[in-house]
């Protein structure tokens, strides 16, 4: 019997091969050494303020495979509730279909609501709501592309502060945020899905380096009392660096 094609439908070849993923390539195991960069390098960080013309402030964030964009809606008068003398910071985070390996339903999850409530944990102490009596202030993220939670929290964080002093929101001082992974017997900043996935817990450190102030910890898995104190100390260092990062990209928007 002779083979006759459906042409009703697209026929794929008759010899195919699997995708290959960069997961399936990165299969690293407990002692394997961290073959991109050393144990206490984060990846390179491009931030570009004012991306979003129609939002008060916004900012954009990519570090590797983890991109991020942000836009800040206010401060506005809040309707139809009671009136307050301090002002409302409200964060919404969604997660595009394709942001993930897996794709994503459209719908918002649990995950979505977590890094929302990370962010603001660390972003809300350093604006100053009292200033802003019965307003609110929006924050909407996007995350374009997804390298695990904690980098999601910790970019996340980063984008929301730098769109919020481009919004010229009064703040106390810039918000930076920094991961870090206890892996067998080191500690790895700003840790991969991958990285994350191995390691035997991971701490995301929120701060204002100006004043000195710690405005937030996200910590997951387990992870012993020293080896946190390390990963807080660690991350409060690199915070400090990354805030310079924040300054540079704002004063050359500013010129623009």
């Amino acid at each position: 019997m002779a083979y006759s094609l459906d042409r009703r439908r697209i026929n794929g070849p008759e010899e195919s091969f699997p995708p290959v993923f960069d997961s399936d390539a990165l299969q690293w195991r407990s002692g394997d050494p961290r073959n991109d960069r050393a144990p206490l390098d984060i990846r390179p960080i491009f931030l570009q303020p004012g991306l979003i013309s129609q939002a008060n402030g916004s900012a954009y964030i990519e570090t590797a495979k983890t991109k991020i964009a942000c836009a800040v809606y206010g401060p506005r008068q809040s309707k139809n509730t009671a009136f307050s003398e301090m002002g409302r910071l409200n964060v919404e985070v969604k997660f595009t279909p394709f942001s993930c390996s897996r794709r994503r339903a459209p719908m918002r999850d649990a995950e979505d609501r977590s890094v929302a409530v990370a962010i603001h944990q660390a972003l809300v102490s350093s604006v100053r709501l009292e200033l802003l009596p019965k307003s609110t202030i929006d924050i909407f993220i996007t995350v374009i592309e997804s390298d695990g939670l904690e980098g999601c929290v910790a970019s996340g964080s980063i984008a929301a502060s730098t769109a919020l002093a481009d919004a010229g929101i009064e703040l106390l001082g810039l918000v930076t945020s920094c991961a870090a992974s206890a892996v067998g017997n080191e500690i790895w900043l700003d840790p991969t899905e991958e990285e994350a996935r191995l390691a035997n817990g991971t701490l995301v450190l929120a701060c204002m380096p100006a004043l000195g102030k710690i405005t937030s910890v996200w910590q997951t898995g387990q992870m012993k009392v020293p080896e946190a104190l390390v990963c807080m100390d660690t991350c409060q260092d690199k915070c400090t660096e990354i805030h310079s990062v924040i300054a540079q990209a704002l004063l050359e928007s500013a010129k623009k």
